[in-house]
Parts: structure tokens; sequence; C-alpha cells
């Protein structure tokens, strides 16, 4: 029996060893850090993950973790907005379930997890650590979640370089989670609540009836980077490891577990990397390009005028990926 090696145990490293495991093969995780844990994450997956999910076996599960279900969006930009609604419902769930709920799958199909780091080499990269180039704008990201009035809607606030998204998960809780550049957090002391609550009208008044119910997180540097035009030539990576790009509509939950998903497979297949990547890339390459324009845009500030003549349907489509099996 083939023995699949993952370098990491979250979202993507899991999705690996299930894959590899419904496969034939056997699989085993290397990871130091406590899992589950709470993230820093925006915790909305659209209609793509299902398919992803069903692949594992795991969709009946996933749908027993009670997420939430949203059916609009909203997009504000500075005191502009407009809203759509969603032809298909989109789904709330913090990271902190989904983590447990792919890491205790694994191990209960008998995936092995060792608590530290990979002695060697591997067959998956999955643990998402990054490095940042010097030179680059380094940026910042911050969660908590919040009790109150939910709301069926995600909900992004784009101001002054930063954007924060809004959207309700699980048992009634609000996640609210944002990106920004260091420079802006600098001027704000990373005072997240003074953020929040006075960086954007707008975003001011939708918290002001809800109440923090967890200390907030961070994480940083952060830089947005992809692997796709330069993948290494044995190593399959997937998650974080293999790209960080804007995550806007939050697709990277449902990616994760699909190249984890994907990755699995071809190692336990013994599938080349190459096709690998050419299958990652047909998924995500126009994505990407939606991003980068988009996050263009952004720096320009030409959403602010153009706020109100574009539809939220018209943005979540094009920053949707395809999420099919390889």
């Amino acid at each position: 029996m083939a023995l699949v090696r993952i370098a990491g145990a979250g979202l993507a490293g899991s999705a690996a060893a299930i894959a590899a495991l419904r496969s034939g093969a056997s699989a085993r995780m290397w990871d130091p850090s406590r899992i589950p844990k709470h993230k820093v994450c925006g915790e909305f997956l659209t209609p793509e993950v299902q398919p992803v999910l069903e692949e594992l076996g795991l969709w009946e599960q996933f749908l027993a973790t009670n997420p939430a279900r949203m059916r609009r969006m909203k997009l504000t930009f500075g005191r502009r907005s407009s809203e759509s609604r969603f032809a298909e419902s989109a789904l709330g769930l913090s990271r902190y379930r989904l983590d447990a709920l792919l890491r205790g799958e694994a191990e209960t199909r008998g995936a092995q997890w060792i608590v530290e780091r990979v002695p060697g080499r591997v067959d998956i990269v999955a643990h998402g650590r990054q490095f940042v180039p010097a030179g680059r704008e380094r940026l910042f990201g911050f969660k908590a979640h919040f009790r109150g009035p939910v709301s069926d809607a995600v909900e992004l606030y784009f101001f002054d370089g930063f954007y924060v998204g809004v959207n309700p998960v699980e048992d009634g809780l609000t996640n609210v989670c944002g990106l920004g550049p260091e420079s802006g957090f600098k001027r704000l002391g990373f005072d997240y609540d003074a953020l929040v609550c006075e960086g954007n009208r707008a975003l001011a008044e939708r918290v002001r009836p809800l109440s923090r119910s967890m200390d907030w997180l961070s994480t940083g540097p952060l830089v947005f980077d992809t692997r796709l035009t330069t993948p290494p030539v044995e190593e399959l990576l997937a998650g974080d490891a293999l790209q960080f790009v804007d995550p806007f509509t939050g697709t990277g939950m449902a990616i994760a577990i699909w190249t984890g998903g994907m990755a699995g497979r071809f190692a336990a297949e013994g599938r080349p990397a190459a096709e690998y990547y050419q299958s990652v890339r047909a998924g995500l390459e126009r994505q990407n390009e939606w991003c980068a324009r988009l996050r263009a845009a952004l720096e320009f500030g030409w959403p602010r005028f153009l706020a109100p003549l574009v539809p939220p349907a018209w943005f979540f489509s094009l920053t949707r990926p395809k999420l099919e099996s390889r």
C-alpha cells in the first residue's frame, strides 16, 4: 500500500489525507499546530463546496455542523452600496468547526497525525507558511465573532485600503474579518475595534447592535502570491502553500479543500505533478485574473464611482473558481 506523506493537518492537509485513503493509500500528516483552533478567515463558502465535499464523502457530515445560509450579497464602497440576491445559497461555517470536521474525519478513516514538524521530504505541502518578499506592502488580517441580530447576507466594506467582510456562521454567530495594509493599521495603533466601529460609517452602523464574543485574532504579514506560474517539479502544493490571493468573496476554504483533495488523489495514484498543476490552473486562473484586476481597481479608487453600477452578483460570479474533479 502506498504511503502519502503530507506536511500540514489543516483543511488542505486533512482533505489530502482523506482523498488518499479513499484512493487506497495510507496517509500520514505532520503538523505541530494545535488543530482545531480559531484562525483569521472569512468563514464563507460558495456553492462550489458541495461537490468538493461530496467527492470526499463529507457533505452530510458538513450539513450536520449547522452552517448558516446566505441568500444576499451587499457591497459597500465608502458611502455607496449595492445589493444582489444569490441564485444559490452560500454557506457560513467557522474555520474552527470546519477544521475539526476534516481533521477528525481524516483520523477516523485511518490517517496518522504526528504533532511535530515534518522530518524530511513529503509528497504534499499543505502547511500554508509564506515568505514575504522584500519591498512588498505588508498586509495584516484580523477576525472576531460577534453575537446579536443575524443577517442572511454576506457584506463587504471597502474603505481606505481595507476591506472587511461580515457574514453569519453557525450557532447565531456573525464573523467580522478584514484585511488591510500595515501602514493603515499603524495609523490606528492596530486597534481593530476602532477600525470596525469608526473607520467607515456604514460598517459602524452594521456592527452597532452586535457585541464581540471573543478576542480579536490577527495574522501577518501576508502577501498576495501564487506558485501556479512556477510550480515545483515534484512536490504537490495545496491550500495557502499553493497561493494566497485576494479573498474578496471568500473562496479560500473551498479552494484549500479542493486542492488538498486533488493532491491526495494524485499522490495516491502516482500521477505526475505537472498534470496536477494543469488541473489546478484550469480551475483557478480565471478567478486569479479577476481578483488581480479588482485589486488594481481598488488601489486606483475606481469602485467609489462604479459601486452603484456594478451588481454584486456580477462581482460574485467573476471571483468564483471552477472546482471540478479531475
